[in-house]
């Protein structure tokens, strides 16, 4: 079992920054690939971004260069970096994990089996 928590959304002014943050507990994350969803008001949920348990990462095309997912697995944490940030990237942010074995790549959209509560991020003037 794996439970995680999302922290670290709030109010940014667009261009701003944010970092969130994806802990896990009752289990460590060493042996899971994590996707960052997210999920805007009247829109379908999409994967942002991914990291596998060998921190390969990978990018939705609309955060490319702006985002950087990164993991500590000592903390037991995945983390997205958020730059640049645009109104059009507010929404409910969401960590989702997936056990994964060897070195098996990352799935951006794919149906993780562990899921957080969400944190909001508004990009708004």
């Amino acid at each position: 079992q794996l439970h995680l928590v999302e922290s670290g959304g709030g109010l940014v002014q667009p261009g701003g920054s944010l970092t969130l943050s994806c802990g896990a507990s009752e289990s460590p994350l060493d042996y899971y690939a994590v996707v960052w969803f997210r999920q805007a008001p009247g829109k379908e949920r999409e994967g942002v971004s991914c990291i596998s348990s060998s921190s390969k990462a990978q990018y939705e095309d609309s955060v490319k260069g702006r985002f950087t997912i990164s993991r500590d697995n000592a903390k037991n944490t995945v983390y997205l970096q958020m730059n640049s940030l645009k109104p059009e990237d507010s929404a409910v942010y969401y960590c989702a994990a997936e056990r994964i074995f060897g070195d098996a790549p990352c799935v951006i959209n794919g149906a993780p089996t562990f899921w957080g509560q969400g944190t909001q991020v508004t990009v708004s003037s």
